[in-house]
């Protein structure tokens, strides 16, 4: 079982090694509230409420096609939403834009092409005042993010292990052959009972 289990483990680690290719994550931040000097509680509430509305702008077909056509992307533009994560952190009025793909460079440029035209589009659409761009993505942030070689191993491990046991457990469950008193007392029990006489 040890070496069943070292044995997989091993295969694992040598595929995420190998086999699998580390993507790259970009990032920019936008700000969505009134440019007014004073803000009142309605418009933090409604700047709230704004980021759901405009998550769903950046996202829409309009600018993933501007996008798709100013970064000469060979991608529809389904497959291109695949690659964006916006998140909307917990009582703030930022929306982060995450996009992740095999090149850092492409990754830079795709997020900075979304938040270009989706601020465009948002002012659009909703008529208010453009959201503010905290943050543009840039080569010196990108993440470099690779699937966990301790989360290979560990399912190598584990697999390893099922094989083995469901192994000797079919072994075991097959296994016809006599080997004790009992089972000897079987037989006899069988043949004598006339159950295999035909």
């Amino acid at each position: 079982i040890i070496l069943s289990m070292l044995l997989c483990a091993g295969i694992a680690g040598a595929y995420n090694h190998f086999f699998i290719h580390p993507t790259y994550r970009a990032n920019a931040e936008i700000y969505i509230t009134n440019t007014d000097t004073v803000i009142s509680f309605q418009d933090v509430q409604l700047s709230a409420a704004l980021t759901v509305d405009y998550e769903e702008i950046i996202r829409s077909r309009t600018v993933l096609k501007k996008v798709i056509k100013d970064q000469k992307l060979d991608i529809s533009y389904a497959d291109l939403s695949q690659l964006i994560t916006i998140e909307n952190p917990t009582d703030s009025h930022c929306l982060k834009i995450y996009v992740e793909c095999q090149q850092p460079k492409q990754a830079v440029a795709i997020a900075n092409s979304l938040v270009k035209y989706g601020v465009d589009q948002i002012y659009r659409v909703a008529g208010n005042d453009e959201p503010t761009v905290i943050d543009y993505a840039e080569a010196d942030s990108v993440e470099t993010i690779k699937a966990s070689l301790k989360k290979y191993i560990a399912m190598g491990v584990l697999v390893g292990m099922v094989i083995c046991c469901g192994f000797f457990v079919m072994v075991f469950l097959l296994d016809m052959t006599v080997k004790t008193e009992e089972d000897i007392e079987k037989l006899n029990t069988i043949v004598l009972s006339g159950d295999n006489w035909h």
